[in-house]
């Protein structure tokens, strides 16, 4: 182990250099607290959860437990765009019997004004609360680290990384354009490098004084060691357990998943750039999709009517880059298999 895992376990109680990633909608409290249990950090989503549905999911969790919440923006709301949107995607809609809906609605509330999740994670108090779309403002960092919670945040990029530990953020999770899912940036219509893993942890390590956790494309021991041969305190991986018995993915997400061979980065279901095994939705050009969570709110609407009829097509099947070396088995053989691994390397 290096000296940054010796920072990073300083911070939490883990025994084992592995995050299994929180991945809103398909980890759950039986996943992380399997993870969790192994020694390694397991992690739930709450950012498309209730206060209530938040709370009974971290109660429900073994700790310590990583809860990760979406720091993203509150919509600018574009009433043509959004008309145009609901009218490109009628055909689909009216292929499964489903209406479209007259007008959209911003379905999920940004952690940045969500003052009752916030009151919520302090009386819980779980060892960590992540960030995901950038952060919240200082007064709820400085909130969350007075009552004893470690701050992660993800960065895709060096500039991104530093505003976030001068905020006061404990840990950096260095997201590579290889993530599966919702890609992190704080901006997603500024400009991206797109830079890999390995080159993103290599430029966070040098630069910036916190532990740096690498995310994207990881999907074994061998890849675990290779990034912390290069300073990561530790990995994060999600896709290596998206299939999973704890996992909440469907049975078309799982058939998806473990047949697959590319991935393709996509607006077209929510709103903002995110990685997906390819399917019928991703087909369709999202360029002109809605604003991220707007155009959510049209997707999950078209993925429950075409299921309704058989058709997994239209679900956010999201996945990194390694899809094809997805695992099969219990969240605890994963960690298992994948220490393994990390010993032999």
């Amino acid at each position: 182990m290096n000296d940054a895992w010796k920072q990073l376990a300083a911070l939490v109680p883990l025994t084992l250099p592995i995050v299994q990633a929180p991945m809103a909608g398909v980890s759950s409290p039986a996943m992380a607290s399997a993870v969790s249990k192994t020694g390694a950090l397991g992690s739930i989503g709450i950012g498309a959860s209730s206060v209530d549905d938040a709370r009974a999911m971290i109660r429900a969790a073994s700790r310590p437990l990583n809860v990760n919440v979406f720091c993203h923006a509150p919509a600018h709301r574009d009433a043509a765009r959004e008309k145009a949107w609901i009218e490109r995607l009628t055909p689909e809609l009216a292929r499964y019997g489903a209406t479209p809906p007259s007008e959209l609605r911003e379905i999920y509330r940004s952690f940045v004004v969500d003052d009752a999740m916030l009151a919520m994670l302090i009386e819980e108090k779980p060892a960590v609360v992540s960030f995901h779309f950038g952060m919240p403002h200082r007064e709820r960092i400085e909130a969350l680290r007075a009552a004893g919670i470690v701050l992660f945040g993800t960065a895709t990029s060096l500039d991104e990384a530093r505003a976030l530990v001068a905020a006061g953020v404990q840990v950096v999770v260095a997201q590579g354009w290889e993530a599966g899912g919702h890609r992190g940036t704080f901006d997603p219509d500024a400009p991206d490098a797109r830079l890999g893993t390995r080159a993103l942890v290599s430029a966070l390590v040098e630069w910036i004084d916190a532990p740096v956790i690498a995310a994207g494309g990881i999907m074994d021991g061998a890849g675990i060691y290779e990034v912390m041969r290069l300073g990561a305190a530790a990995a994060q991986l999600g896709t290596a357990f998206a299939g999973c018995d704890e996992s909440l993915a469907d049975a078309g997400y799982r058939a998806a998943l473990f047949s697959a061979k590319e991935t393709v980065m996509t607006r077209t279901i929510s709103g903002r750039p995110a990685r997906c095994l390819p399917n019928r939705f991703t087909a369709i050009d999202g360029t002109d999709a809605p604003a991220y969570p707007v155009a959510y709110d049209l997707g999950k609407a078209l993925a429950v009517a075409a299921r309704g009829h058989g058709e997994f097509g239209f679900g956010a099947q999201w996945a990194g880059t390694g899809a094809a070396s997805a695992r099969k088995g219990s969240a605890t053989e994963i960690v298992r298999s994948l220490v393994a691994e990390l010993e032999r390397t």
